[in-house]
């Protein structure tokens, strides 16, 4: 088994003797920022001055500089703007402003990985990547708990890379839940086929297909909705706290029963060829490139995507459920502050 790092087997203190910039202020910026600032660390936010993250920034007294003065500034540059610009603004913004020693940190493997960021040799390339949105990052750290996180080495000509991964993953509240390293290779590819194949795009495929397979044999698309979007957040809970053997300890003995006879019939032989399938186009790069040139060329795709999929029925039957029953009113996620 792979060692989980713990807070008791880090230098907590050791972070805080360098000064830290975090580039961008979206959902991941948000939360390890803030868990920094809150951790005593000596940090600032790199965004365009002037801008919403900007502003945001400094609503949670944040200090916020230009991402070159920031970069400048800093013993660690920790990159959290989107995966798509990251490359650009590295080439611009970033990497003139670099000098040997300093610590280019990521939380997600992407760009190092499929190298289209390429670091000086003298400048060591870190990763630490909390298992979980931004958004709960901090407001797990809210309520003195934390999201697991990945760490991983890339180049350490410094020698002291992963003493200094660990320290920052435990201030922004990982060695409170556990700390497992990795390689970016693997955070990379596994992390892509976990969004795309499960987490992210399997189950928002199936549960639109469940949806669409009651509402089109004529069920109530309210039955529907709660049926097979509203109550996966009950089942994900109790998967979350004991893996698949708590959540069917749990559930009835129908429902366990149908689980396992009905279930391998809905994702059988064909949809395991499937992941393999996209599993390849994420090791041999070609995703990568299929993405990226997608958020140059306009997004045209992505964004007649992001249309047709708000505007299914089961988001507008959601709105309405949602907006008439009474549940579930401590949001994490409030889009005019974080």
């Amino acid at each position: 088994m792979d060692k989980v790092y713990l807070d008791k087997d880090i230098d907590k203190d050791l972070i805080k003797t360098k000064k830290i910039a975090v580039i961008g202020f979206g959902s991941q910026g948000y939360g390890q920022s803030l868990n920094l600032k809150d951790s005593g660390c000596d940090v600032v936010v790199g965004v365009r001055l002037g801008g919403k993250s900007d502003l945001k920034a400094k609503q949670y007294g944040l200090k916020t500089l230009s991402i070159e003065d920031a970069v400048k500034s800093a013993d660690i540059v920790q990159i959290l703007i989107p995966d798509e610009i990251q490359a650009e603004v590295y080439e611009n913004q970033i990497k003139p402003y670099m000098r040997s020693g300093q610590y280019l940190m990521f939380s997600h493997g992407f760009n190092i990985h499929y190298k289209k960021i390429v670091a000086p040799e003298d400048v060591n390339v870190i990763m630490v990547a909390p298992k979980g949105p931004g958004h709960t990052v901090r407001s797990e750290y809210m309520q003195n708990m934390g999201v697991p996180s990945l760490i991983a080495i890339y180049q350490d000509p410094s020698g002291n890379s992963k003493d200094i991964a660990l320290s920052y993953a435990s201030a922004i509240g990982a060695g409170k839940a556990g700390i497992i390293e990795t390689s970016f290779r693997e955070e990379t590819e596994t992390d892509l086929f976990g969004e795309q194949a499960v987490i992210c795009g399997g189950i928002s495929a199936l549960i639109k297909a469940g949806f669409e397979t009651l509402v089109e044999a004529g069920y109530s698309p309210y039955m529907a909705y709660f049926e097979t979007l509203h109550e996966m957040k009950l089942i994900v809970d109790l998967i979350y706290q004991g893996g698949l053997a708590d959540m069917r300890y749990s559930i009835s003995n129908t429902a366990e029963y149908g689980d396992m006879t009905r279930g391998p019939k809905v994702i059988a032989d064909e949809s395991k060829a499937a992941m393999k399938k996209i599993l390849n186009d994420i090791q041999n790069g070609s995703f990568a490139d299929e993405f990226l040139n997608e958020m140059k060329s306009g997004c045209t795709k992505f964004n007649q995507l992001r249309k047709e999929n708000a505007e299914h029925l089961i988001e507008k039957t959601g709105e309405k459920i949602r907006s008439s029953f009474v549940w579930n009113n401590n949001k994490i996620i409030d889009r005019n502050k974080n």
